[in-house]
């Protein structure tokens, strides 16, 4: 069952009681999840969740629930799982690291120990602005391509053409600028061969674009949006990208449907081999 990564930042001027009740409420605010491991991490300038929660699919409107209550306490919260790893790596060393691990059932104690730490901040005052990183914003836009790209006469096996599109949103990227943001947000006409399963269906298809994020898969097998999907892929190289991934979109068109999906795998294997890929089609490309 897939694990995604949720995580939530509270400065000195958040609402040490609103944030104490988000963390105590996370059973009811996620009622799906099969099981739930919280970490609370405390900095000289904010105090910080992260929440690993085991879910059978994507429960797209509880997050969206969950995000705007820690919005109302004056958090930040991000969807860890949509972040390339380098990201989501880069922000646990800096937020979440060293934290105090709860079990799901633990979350009032860990609630009370960071309304005691946010508490402090607000006692404490604002630190001046020089030496206060500043908290990364949310992570909202999908990740995953949401269109099939356009196509004349096929793109070759190992194809680098970039499809920009001036209606796609941008990727997010909230440790990361710049040229590297810009780096992370491309995407590529492809035709990989790839397998996907569901717990019904296996299906053998063609990707026809892929980013850092996910996936574009023209199919007339579209799992529901939300569902998560068990993915192989084939690079021209040799190389297989296998995980498990999330459809974020699905295309409802007889000829030109398909679905999209969002890569989940936090391994630093499949990590490094996507990497590697991109790169090669930016040189390709260059």
């Amino acid at each position: 069952m897939p694990v995604f990564g949720l995580a939530a930042v509270w400065g000195e001027a958040a609402s040490p009681e609103k944030a104490a009740a988000v963390v105590e409420g996370l059973g009811a605010l996620l009622p799906s999840a099969q099981s739930m491991q919280l970490v609370v991490a405390f900095r000289d300038e904010a105090g910080a969740l992260e929440v690993k929660v085991e879910v059978p699919g994507y429960p797209r409107a509880a997050v969206e629930r969950l995000g705007e209550e820690v919005r109302k306490s004056g958090g930040t919260f991000v969807e860890l799982w949509r972040l390339p790893k380098a990201e989501r790596d880069a922000l646990r060393s800096r937020t979440l690291s060293g934290g105090t691990p709860f079990a799901g059932n633990e979350r009032t104690q860990a609630a009370q120990e960071l309304r005691q730490h946010l508490e402090d901040l607000a006692a404490r005052g604002p630190l001046p602005a020089s030496s206060a990183p500043k908290t990364p914003p949310p992570s909202e836009a999908p990740p995953a391509p949401q269109a099939a790209p356009a196509e004349s006469g096929g793109a070759p096996e190992t194809g680098a053409s970039e499809q920009p599109s001036p209606s796609d949103p941008p990727a997010p990227s909230p440790v990361s600028s710049g040229d590297e943001s810009q780096r992370r947000a491309r995407r590529f006409a492809v035709k990989l061969e790839m397998e996907f399963r569901t717990e019904l269906d296996f299906v053998r298809e063609h990707a026809l674009n892929i980013s850092n994020g996910g996936l574009f898969v023209r199919t007339a097998h579209r799992p529901p949006q939300d569902s998560v999907v068990i993915v192989d892929v084939k690079l021209p190289n040799g190389q297989r990208l296998q995980g498990e991934a999330l459809v974020v979109h699905v295309v409802d068109e007889q000829y030109t449907g398909g679905v999209g999906l969002a890569f989940l795998s936090d391994d630093a294997t499949f990590s490094a081999t996507l990497d590697g890929y991109l790169a090669s089609l930016a040189g390709e490309k260059a």
